[in-house]
């Protein structure tokens, strides 16, 4: 006889976990089936985001940025060090430690909530009896049923035709975070999150690094004002070579190493000589072979599931969150929206707002926004008003060796309500939180401009930037 569950979910990564783990807090019993194992052969649940994506990579940026210091801003601090080398392979051998420490994290919550782990591909056949019958293929096949289906299977890297990535000299996000020794000349395509931070890792290191990005605008989806701070400070200060609207072509590798031949942006002819390339152009939804036609889910041309603002893919009781649907493909709106499905399948009213979800790229500075930008707000004719506030005039950024960049806020020129935070410079990640709460509750710049914040703190910044909206700034 087949296990039986009230909820199964397919993908253990950050919106099959936590969707999980709520649907378990709600008192239903509940499995969640992942296929992922790490190099030693073992179940390691987290998906892409905890075992190749957004922890391993924060770890290798931090140990990148502590050597960075250490060699160009401690002088500044009256500590000199002389001789500073970086191990290349106690570096990665701490970013797995991490990684396998977290891991190993989600199967003790599963126990403490009493989620089934089951290792293998999960794949839904049929509905009888009113229950979903699940094949799981791996090391121990089986049937299993289920009365909800939640689909949180996420994404893969998306390569391009022609260009064969082998993890070993051509690269996708797992190869970029696993390199033993700095390239001496490193090739990126894609100035997107994974191309810019893994290209900022790499060149505080030491390595040469070029970046051709298919866009003519650099990172189109930020601020125009803060796209265009950040590139200057990731070419002139960090030394990171951009290059805008290019088209790839041939790529040829030998002994020697690699070439990429491709079009700038003006049309000439030009090549790339590296050692290892880096391919980081976008991901795609991970839906193959996730179930049998008959199940009629609703997949389109780029693989997506297709679902309604309830993530309800329209098939009895079959739900689908994370990269594998549509909106932002981050972390924390997966896990968002399956902790909203977990409640909805509850019978609870789970909510996830798309206006306010934070986007962040961990480069140094740190970018982080929500909302809208001004662009956007110019192309929708939206009567609006600003105010920045620059670090330079902040006192702990200052006493941190950090002050560059600013905060940017945006608000409806009638009624005062936040439509937008854009923020380049030192702790974005950390700062952009007071502004999706601030949008989350309908805030108003005015709101923000008459809060205490504390003294001497990053967290000022933003408060000048609300004052500034009003043309009231104290400190500019």
């Amino acid at each position: 006889m087949s296990k039986s569950f009230d909820v199964v979910v397919i993908g253990g990564g950050p919106g099959g976990y936590v969707a999980a783990i709520r649907a378990a807090q709600l008192g239903f019993n509940t499995a969640c089936i992942d296929e992922n194992k790490n190099a030693a052969g073992k179940a390691a649940l987290g998906g892409t985001c905890l075992n190749v994506g957004c922890i391993p990579s924060k770890a290798l940026l931090e140990s990148s940025e502590n050597y960075y210091r250490i060699n160009h801003e401690f002088a500044a601090h009256g500590i000199s060090v002389k001789d500073a080398k970086i191990d290349v392979g106690q570096m990665i051998a701490r970013k797995q430690k991490i990684v396998d420490q977290f891991t190993g994290g989600i199967q003790l919550l599963f126990k403490k909530n009493k989620v089934a782990s089951i290792n293998g591909h999960g794949k839904i056949l049929k509905r009888e009896n009113e229950k979903w019958q699940i094949e799981v293929t791996g090391d121990n096949p089986e049937i299993i049923e289920a009365q909800h289906v939640i689909i949180a299977s996420g994404s893969k890297p998306r390569y391009l035709p022609g260009i064969a990535v082998d993890n070993v000299d051509v690269l996708d996000n797992v190869g970029a975070l696993d390199l033993q020794e700095v390239p001496k000349r490193l090739g990126v395509i894609g100035a997107g999150v994974i191309g810019l931070e893994m290209s900022s890792v790499w060149r505080r290191l030491g390595a040469e690094v070029t970046i051709l990005e298919a866009m003519p605008a650099f990172l189109g989806a930020a601020d125009e004002e803060v796209a265009k701070l950040a590139q200057r400070i990731f070419t002139k200060e960090l030394g990171l070579k951009i290059e805008t609207g290019v088209k790839i072509g041939e790529v040829v590798k030998d002994k020697k190493g690699i070439k990429i031949n491709y079009e700038d942006a003006a049309g000439a002819k030009q090549v790339l000589d590296c050692d290892k390339l880096i391919v980081a152009v976008g991901r795609v939804p991970n839906t193959d072979n996730i179930a049998a036609p008959e199940v009629g889910l609703r997949i389109d041309a780029r693989g997506f599931i297709e679902v309604d603002g309830h993530c309800h893919t329209g098939t009895p009781n079959i739900w689908a969150v994370g990269d594998v649907v549509r909106g932002p493909m981050l972390a924390h709106k997966a896990s968002e929206e399956g902790v909203a499905v977990a409640e909805r399948i509850a019978g609870q009213a789970g909510h996830v707002d798309f206006n306010t979800v934070p986007w962040v790229i961990y480069t140094q500075p740190e970018i982080a926004w929500v909302g809208k930008t001004e662009q956007q707000l110019k192309a929708e004719g939206v009567d609006y008003k600003k105010g920045s506030f620059p670090f330079a005039a902040n006192g702990r950024a200052h006493g941190m060796n950090a002050a560059v960049g600013f905060v940017k806020m945006l608000a409806d020129a009638k009624t005062d309500r936040i439509l937008g935070v854009h923020i380049v410079g030192p702790f974005a990640s950390e700062l952009i939180s007071e502004a999706v709460v601030a949008m989350e509750f309908k805030a108003c710049s005015e709101d923000i401009a008459r809060i205490i914040h504390a003294h001497p703190s990053l967290s000022e910044a933003m408060h000048e930037a609300a004052l500034a909206v009003d043309k009231r700034a104290l400190h500019s």
